[in-house]
């Protein structure tokens, strides 16, 4: 298991290295940089809006599908023609909630007429990951890999052409959404057809099962609140900057760039949880051992995460001035304030990613094994801790105050789901890996402290900090590249388990 593992996620990451940080750091950032920080800034506040209430679109279907599938292959045939029909009708609930909820907090009829548009394509996006999960339930990794870059591959092209093409006069924010609709409505009858094949029938019939579809929707509910507050921990910030701001727009797009390369490098640990959740499932319903499986994983994972996060905290100045240059017509006081605001906040926001990489393997555990009870605790005390504190900083500190809100809760949700693992699971730490652990923190730290002192471009610096830090981390044995070799030559390998 742990040899389909390792070569699965080697495709799914050189797949998505390939497409998606161009789609965030070429075309995304393009986009922000040609319309303005305000403009985008709109935006983005209304799709995170819209992520909101996203769980009304899934009810946590997705999740529950993956894990059942994963266990029942045979039951993808008479699941899909109901959940086809259950997803459409939660799609009504959605909008009604939403544009309920977007008229009490006094939205606009511009900001309605966008939430319309993103609120239709997180309806085509979260039915081409329901889909999805039948596809890695079924444990068709390969086939799901690539349909997982799809979308952002066919978005490329669209907004490429439109950017560069000389196609329109002058790019506006509308294109962009229109592009992501066009790019997920071919991505969903791909993927559909797909699945339809690989459910042995040609013919499609929908059913209207009320009794079936109580029944999903009561096994999902757990999903579903958890999803809720996942999704509101993590996507709140930059609605309740927009909301509790004078110039919000403004500091809700201050933030969006900062959380632009976060949102990319999550991109990648998140793939770790989409092969670990069928993974994990399977291995639990067989009642195989998983703690070689969590320990392979995790040390894949934190250790670029480790790196990732100190050097981007301590570069962060030069990283967003080579993003994000000065808009025409922006004052060079405006500029040098964007930048020092975004070059902090992105400090703070890329220390998350060391939190968020180990919620992605002990919280994606923790989901195969059905504990939905522990896991909405710890997302529901996340929440309340994330709300609170947004509520208190960003008056104060506008989006800098966010995202300490923001590593603060990604923080403690990762050290609550690793102490309940280890309960779960009994588990128990090795001293030696905890010990390694800390050594690697440490001397990535001192050692991008140091690149710091070196004569050459900022960049250079950087990549020499990332590869004596990695250097370090196989000298300590944390990380063992001959290791992962034998395991994709042969198979699992005892080792793996051990400090």
């Amino acid at each position: 298991m742990q040899r389909k593992f390792l070569k699965n996620l080697v495709l799914l990451l050189v797949l998505n290295l390939l497409i998606k940080p161009f789609w965030i750091l070429g075309i995304d950032r393009a986009v922000q940089n040609t319309v303005g920080a305000s403009e985008y800034g709109f935006y983005f506040a209304i799709l995170n809006f819209s992520f909101l209430f996203n769980i009304l679109l899934d009810f946590g279907i997705t999740n529950f599908n993956n894990r059942n599938i994963a266990q029942n292959n045979h039951l993808l045939g008479k699941h899909l023609p109901n959940i086809f029909v259950l997803k459409t009708a939660l799609f009504v609930g959605y909008l009604i909630f939403s544009f309920v909820s977007a008229l009490f907090i006094n939205y606009s009829s511009e900001q309605l007429l966008m939430l319309a548009l993103l609120a239709f394509n997180q309806f085509l996006l979260s039915f081409i990951l329901y889909l999805r999960s039948n596809l890695s339930g079924l444990h068709l990794f390969r086939t799901d890999s690539l349909i997982s870059v799809l979308d952002r591959t066919l978005m490329i092209i669209i907004v490429g052409v439109l950017l560069w093409g000389n196609v329109v006069q002058e790019f506006k924010i509308k294109y962009f959404v229109f592009a992501q609709t066009f790019s997920y409505l071919l991505t969903f009858g791909i993927t559909f057809i797909i699945v339809l094949r690989k459910a042995g029938t040609t013919i499609f019939k929908l059913h209207w099962d009320l009794p079936f579809m109580l029944i999903i929707i009561r096994r999902s509910l757990p999903y579903a609140l958890l999803v809720l507050l996942m999704t509101f921990y993590n996507r709140v910030d930059s609605v309740m900057l927009e909301r509790l701001l004078p110039e919000g727009a403004k500091y809700s797009g201050i933030y969006a760039s900062a959380y632009r390369l976060l949102d990319a490098v999550n991109q990648f640990a998140y793939l770790f949880s989409v092969l670990l959740l069928p993974i994990f499932a399977r291995m639990i319903s067989h009642k195989q051992e998983v703690q070689g499986m969590v320990r392979l994983a995790f040390t894949l994972v934190i250790t670029p995460a480790v790196i990732v996060a100190i050097g981007s905290f301590l570069y962060a100045s030069e990283i967003m001035h080579m993003l994000y240059p000065i808009h025409p017509g922006e004052s060079a006081f405006d500029f040098a304030f964007r930048m020092d605001a975004s070059s902090r906040v992105f400090a703070l926001l890329m220390l998350c990613f060391i939190g968020t990489s180990t919620n992605y393997i002990f919280g994606t555990l923790l989901t195969a094994n059905g504990s939905l009870r522990q896991l909405n605790l710890i997302s529901l005390s996340g929440m309340i801790i994330n709300i609170g504190l947004n509520l208190w900083l960003i008056p104060k500190h506008q989006a800098i105050g966010s995202a300490f809100a923001s590593l603060v809760t990604q923080s403690l949700v990762a050290l609550a789901q690793v102490i309940v693992v280890f309960r779960i699971f009994r588990m128990k730490p090795k001293k030696a890996f905890i010990w390694r652990l800390f050594m690697l923190i440490c001397g990535a730290l001192i050692i991008g402290l140091l690149s710091q002192l070196l004569p050459f471009h900022w960049f250079v610096n950087l990549t020499i900090m990332g590869l004596v830090s990695l250097m370090l981390a196989m000298m300590i044995r944390f990380f063992r590249i001959g290791q992962f070799v034998r395991i994709m030559r042969f198979g699992e390998q005892p080792d793996v388990q051990s400090s």
